[in-house]
């Protein structure tokens, strides 16, 4: 098996899930949504890479917006997308649904003639099947002949490839015809044509994974025992039966008189929040499992795991946990049965399912509001218009390669900050009230913070907070108390968070200031994505910083090392320092690279092409410094 670049493969639908946010409310009254990729095998795909499993997914989606979001989301969580087509004359498919309560989750399938219905034999590529450990496909697709051929070519390649297989069940009556449109929530309506069409298909399956009522339309019988060894006269496979709260049972040979009596592994006493989804999560977890290798208990214990904090969360995919957080809340377990409000808990699932490479980190800042503000000849166009040509001189040196940023206000630069979307760039965004101790925040994002609604989900929340340990206890508390509904608004909006401190304008600093600013900030439950330090200049001040925040969050995104107007050479000395630090992902540097080209085009002593002239050059200078000194760390620690 060691020529397999996959270990998963899944194949049948894709699409999008519009999820009602007002919980408890029907679904004629939702007000808002919250968009996630769906289907179920989409959402396995994403599950298992979530786990750290090589998975792909076989599917189709439309040329369109929708169609691009999840082939983009698929890439950011990690799934080859080789086997996802582009289905030119077809739409995405699309679900809207919302929870109502523990046992009501109204749901709306528009999926006439949608792309992922539209598959076919040519779109099952035997090189990519025979790339992989394991093939998964789920029930929707058994049922239209065009789907149905594709999922046995598939099949019939796995087998003849030494593949093994899988089948989610994944019964949806009206996908398959037998219920009607408002009767997306249904699980379970009998039919004799459903059942012989799955019967004919059982047998080349090494696991069948389904409800009790899912087996029951597999078997034919509405007594789940019945029905499991319906399956079993023409199935070798392993049966694995989910029984909600009562956890989930296998069964390898013989189905005997009870369920009570098949291999089991621990369930967990959790609160319902949301089951949709649950049975994708479980089957993540079962992979997981399977395919390592462990036994029945193990892999079982992995599923219910995964289950659990599927219904535990709101949206399907985005509720699966990383292996990191898994193996946490293994290792910790449960101290509060609402997971959703586990504050430690859930720190862990967002900081270990972030998407995206930002290991190397180099950032052009020109977020400055009042330092371009007070310069000779500035108005507020022509503060944007700078601003633009900032961006131009970013993305000139960023010549669409990765591990490059830009920090840009929404007030001066929010014609550069919305072009600067979808560039490839990592984007820093600020929200404080430019030199405001105590600190404000700017009027646009209103008093309750309510304008990060409104933000785009790649934008990164950035505060600069003035800060000393020597400051007055009422300094204090009014600072941390604005950053700390900052910082959980953010999180509530799905922002990551930077966190910018700057003691040495306070009062004097030694090697303990930023570290001890550092631990009081997450002892108040402030947990930053970046912190963005300025440049300290012993080992021993970087060291007291990095062990504080890698003794609270081990899985932090990292430090950038801000300029504070320095000239270059000072730069590259404080670069030399910080480079020699993992943690430390680069810089965000504003004036020293646009401060010249802003004073002089102000005043007009600067053409636009000069300005971008100058500052892409120096942009480009502190980006090879930065890199220079960061092999050179690498060098030394070899």
């Amino acid at each position: 098996m060691t020529d397999k670049t996959l270990d998963v493969i899944t194949i049948g639908r894709a699409g999008v899930d519009l999820y009602g946010a007002q919980i408890g409310g029907r679904l004629e009254d939702m007000g808002s949504f919250e968009k996630y990729i769906g289907g179920s095998p989409t959402n396995i795909a994403c599950g298992t890479a979530r786990l750290g499993l090589k998975s792909a997914l076989i599917s189709r989606v439309g040329d369109e917006h929708m169609g691009r979001f999840i082939r983009e989301e698929l890439e950011r969580h990690g799934v080859n997308t080789a086997g996802v087509k582009t289905d030119p004359d077809r739409l995405t498919a699309l679900v809207i649904l919302g929870i109502r309560d523990e046992e009501q989750f109204p749901l709306i399938f528009y999926r006439e003639n949608c792309a992922d219905m539209a598959l076919c034999e040519d779109d099952i590529d035997e090189a990519l099947i025979a790339s992989s450990r394991s093939v998964v496909p789920t029930g929707t697709h058994l049922s239209n002949p065009r789907t149905k051929a594709a999922v046995l070519k598939a099949l019939e390649l796995a087998r003849k490839h030494g593949v093994k297989t899988a089948l989610d069940i994944d019964y949806r009556p009206n996908l398959w015809g037998v219920a009607g449109h408002g009767d997306g929530e249904s699980r379970f309506v009998e039919s004799a044509e459903v059942t012989a069409k799955l019967m004919e298909t059982l047998h080349y399956f090494d696991l069948i994974v389904g409800t009790e009522e899912e087996f029951h339309i597999a078997g034919g019988s509405t007594d789940t025992i019945d029905a499991l060894r319906a399956v079993r006269k023409v199935s070798g496979a392993t049966l694995v039966c989910k029984r909600g709260a009562k956890g989930a049972v296998a069964f390898e040979g013989a189905i005997p008189d009870s369920l009570d009596d098949g291999q089991t592994g621990p369930g967990f006493p959790i609160e319902v929040f949301n089951v949709l989804g649950a049975g994708d999560g479980f089957f993540s977890g079962l992979l997981k499992g399977w395919l390592d290798g462990e036994d029945w208990p193990t892999a079982l214990k992995y599923a219910n795991v995964c289950g659990a904090f599927a219904v535990s969360r709101h949206g399907c995919t985005p509720a699966y946990p990383s292996l990191a957080e898994m193996e946490f809340f293994l290792e910790r377990g449960i101290k509060r049965r609402d997971l959703r409000n586990d504050v430690e808990l859930e720190q862990v699932h967002w900081s270990t399912n972030r998407h995206g490479d930002w290991s190397t980190m180099r950032v052009f800042a020109f977020d400055h509001r009042l330092q371009l503000e007070e310069m000779d000849g500035y108005d507020l166009r022509k503060g944007s218009d700078f601003k633009e040509l900032c961006l131009k001189a970013a993305l000139k040196v960023q010549g669409g390669q990765p591990g490059y940023g830009i920090l840009c206000d929404g007030r001066i630069g929010r014609t550069s900050l919305y072009k600067a979307t979808g560039t490839g760039l990592w984007v820093g965004r600020p929200t404080e009230w430019p030199g405001s101790r105590p600190l404000a925040i700017e009027p646009e994002l209103g008093s309750d913070f309510g304008g990060l609604a409104e933000w785009p989900k790649d934008n990164v929340v950035k505060v600069l907070v003035f800060c000393h340990p020597d400051d007055t206890p009422d300094m204090r508390s009014q600072q941390e108390a604005t950053v700390k509904r900052l910082f959980e608004a953010s999180r509530r909006n799905r922002l990551e968070f930077l966190l910018e401190i700057i003691p040495k304008k306070v009062g004097k600093v030694s090697d303990d200031t930023t570290a001890d600013l550092i631990r009081r900030w997450y002892e108040i439950g402030v947990f930053p994505d970046w912190w963005k330090l300025e440049p300290m200049t012993t080992d021993k001040a970087w060291q007291n910083a990095i062990e504080a925040i890698e003794q609270h969050d081990p899985h932090t995104r990292g430090i950038v090392v801000l300029g504070l107007d320095a000239p270059e050479p000072e730069l590259k000395a404080s670069f030399e320092v910080a480079a020699k630090y993992p943690l430390v992902k680069g810089f965000a540097v504003g004036r020293t690279i646009f401060g010249d080209a802003a004073r002089a085009w102000m005043k007009g002593e600067m053409s636009d092409a000069e300005a971008v002239a100058m500052m892409s050059d120096r942009y480009a200078r502190l980006c090879q410094i930065w890199d220079e000194a960061r092999s050179e760390a690498r060098r030394n620690a070899a």
